[in-house]
């Protein structure tokens, strides 16, 4: 079972977002909060404020609709920031004109899953199954030979 929780139009461009979002894909969940709290990115906070949320989450569904989770079992299965809307704005330019700019905003984006007894989550094992067959090795053709230019004799006359 998934748990996702996002957070949309944070004022910061998705680049600088997924920057701190690649430090914890894949990490469990507390791990993941010991490496927001230390971060010194200016988006940790918000990031980590996500991953509470999602954490909130699967802790409500366990105690309130009686779902079946392990909240130390937990990780990160997907973080994402997509792209928002932009803010254009423009900046006084010299001799009277103007350059335009954008303002960046995102939307984040955070999956937890839980674990399976032998470590691996349910989704990360359907798809390795689904990508066990081996293909077939496509062989180059061998580089052609290179045969030297024909001289130029000069002009006949």
């Amino acid at each position: 079972m998934e748990f996702r929780s996002s957070a949309k139009y944070v004022r910061v461009s998705p680049q600088k977002a997924r920057l701190v979002l690649d430090l914890i894909k894949g990490r469990r969940v507390e791990d993941a909060m010991n490496t927001l709290t230390f971060t010194k990115k200016g988006i940790a906070p918000d990031v980590q404020k996500v991953l509470r949320s999602a954490i909130e989450n699967a802790n409500y569904l366990s105690t309130e609709k009686g779902v079946d989770v392990d909240v130390d079992n937990l990780f990160v299965l997907r973080a994402i920031a997509n792209e928002g809307p932009r803010m254009k704005r423009i900046r006084p330019a010299p001799m009277g004109r103007a350059y335009r700019y954008q303002r960046r905003m995102t939307h984040i984006e955070i999956t937890l899953a839980e674990k399976n007894r032998n470590g691996a989550s349910a989704e990360t094992a359907e798809t390795t199954h689904a990508a066990a067959p081996a293909q077939k090795a496509v062989r180059k053709p061998a580089p052609r030979k290179k045969v030297p230019a024909k001289k130029f004799a000069g002009k006949k006359k």
